[in-house]
């Protein structure tokens, strides 16, 4: 009996542990693809394009890079505007016996679409005169909103009257603070019907010679042009992405550099910052897309400066990096950023959802606290990444080939933050531009394509990684590090001739041998 039953358990043991070694021996494999070669050396990482471009070729890149750029901002410049506006004077709104310090004002909106995306209704309340005065005067906003139906009927939204605080700042100009009265992330009805008064302005001194409001809208001819903008940069991305993947199949994981590993991240999160789920913001009546976006985006933006952070430590931190001393406190300086933009981004929505006349800025007693922890995060990331700059340039300015990749990336890198300030600046600051959008989006874009070619391996790599791994040839490797590759780039396609020969060479004398 003991015989037959050892007999029974004997096969199915040993499938048992032929399994269990099938499995152990995975693991091995892919903790050995993950981890990085200890004594980790330039030339053992998967070759970049970046180590073969001439002088000639890098002006190349950033000419280009300046064209394709610039092709984006035409775009934008020549297309349509992002806002519609729509004005409207107070004064032909006024019912009976009214006044322009109380109202109440009657307001329709223009005819809407899903195209139009988003909806604001604004006020500026002229005076008379202020004797050269410089006021401030609080009141507070009553409004009350109803949205006309397909089939002509009307609704109350929310089903009350909205009240909230403002506060009326005039220059000695007799210039006033435009305000926001009511702001719709989504529309959900044809047209809105607006009833608007005022409380609190009755004991101003001075006249009111006007109150215009003002409707504010996405133009639908934008955001059509949006949407064919967008899957461009959705298609162009994927095949990015997918030529990236594909150049570094040949070479495991372990032996890509930190760039390469960061693009493999960056590209997909590229291709969800670009939103391919955008056109549903048209289909489907709901706040769910617009939130979707603004994820994406924060995701994206954040993963980028921490690429930077990682990269400028990385390439002087060769060998393994350990998760608790090199990614922690990059993960808790970004995260906070992170953190910080995504809370503000969802308080301020599922607020607009309940209240139309919601401002975060006005309404949340914590928003300067928050703004503060905001702009104190900010710094001390700006100070964290100048020190691993100026670290790396000062310990990698003799090591050609790590002191190449620095140079590249922080040139590129500060072409593309001037070009944001400027953006910036046009669009918040002097000037509105209505191409601040599209260009943004290319430059964003364009800079990681930039940086996936540059950091991709060229068509010969997989040949010169074995040739440099090829013990007889460790005379080429032990002189890696010392060629002072930033002085003339030109000599390298017959350092690679010369290299090529001593392969066929060396290959001859062994099938003779």
């Amino acid at each position: 009996m003991d015989n037959d039953y050892s007999t029974f358990e004997n096969p199915l043991y040993s499938e048992l542990k032929y399994f269990c070694k099938k499995i152990q021996e995975a693991y091995k494999e892919l903790k050995e693809d993950l981890t990085p070669y200890r004594d980790d050396r330039f030339y053992r990482l998967a070759p970049m394009r970046l180590y073969t471009l001439s002088k000639r070729h890098f002006v190349l890149v950033f000419v280009v890079f300046l064209i394709c750029f610039g092709l984006t901002v035409f775009i934008g410049i020549a297309g349509p505007k992002i806002i519609y506006e729509s004005p409207c004077s107070g004064a032909k709104l006024l019912a009976a016996n009214s006044s322009l310090k109380s109202g109440p004002f009657n307001l329709k909106s223009p005819p809407l679409s899903t195209y139009n995306q988003q909806l604001w209704l604004t006020c500026v309340i002229q005076p008379d005169q202020t004797n050269g005065a410089d006021f401030h005067q609080p009141f507070e906003i009553n409004v009350e909103l109803k949205g006309v139906m397909q089939d002509t009927s009307v609704m109350h939204v929310n089903n009350n009257v909205h009240q909230k605080s403002r506060t009326l700042h005039c220059s000695a100009a007799s210039k006033c603070d435009e305000i926001i009265v009511v702001h719709l992330g989504y529309l959900n009805y044809t047209q809105y019907q607006i009833n608007v008064s005022f409380k609190g302005l009755e004991n101003l001194t001075y006249n009111i010679k006007e109150v215009n409001f003002t409707w504010k809208l996405y133009n639908s001819s934008f955001s059509q042009v949006e949407i064919w903008f967008r899957f461009v940069f959705v298609v162009l991305t994927f095949m990015v992405t997918c030529m990236f993947a594909h150049s570094l199949r040949k070479f495991s994981m372990r032996d890509w550099g930190i760039e390469q590993k960061w693009m493999s991240i960056l590209l997909p999160l590229l291709l969800l910052y670009n939103d391919p789920f955008f056109p549903l913001s048209f289909l489907v009546n709901s706040w769910f897309p617009g939130m979707l976006d603004a994820l994406f985006q924060a995701v994206f933006l954040c993963a980028l400066l921490l690429f930077w952070l990682c990269v400028y430590h990385g390439i002087r931190v060769q060998g393994e990096r350990k998760c608790l001393t090199f990614y922690l406190p990059k993960l808790v300086i970004v995260g906070l950023l992170w953190l910080s933009a995504v809370t503000l981004g969802i308080w301020q929505t599922v607020n607009e959802l309940h209240d139309p006349t919601y401002q975060y800025k006005v309404d949340i007693q914590n928003f300067q606290g928050m703004k503060m922890f905001f702009l104190v995060v900010a710094c001390l990331y700006v100070l964290y990444l100048i020190f691993l700059i100026v670290r790396a340039c000062s310990e990698l300015k003799n090591m050609p080939y790590s002191d190449l990749r620095l140079k590249f990336l922080t040139a590129l890198t500060f072409v593309v933050l001037i070009i944001s300030m400027v953006i910036l600046y046009l669009r918040f600051g002097a000037k509105y531009v209505p191409a601040e959008f599209l260009s943004f989006y290319g430059l964003l874009n364009f800079y990681l394509y930039t940086l996936a070619f540059v950091y991709s391996p060229s068509k010969n790599a997989l040949y010169d990684s074995q040739l440099k791994d090829n013990p007889a040839f460790s005379m080429l490797n032990d002189s890696d590090d010392e060629v002072i590759y930033g002085s003339d780039y030109e000599e390298m396609p017959l350092q690679n001739g010369r290299a090529i020969k001593a392969t066929a060479k060396y290959q001859d004398e062994s099938d003779s041998d």
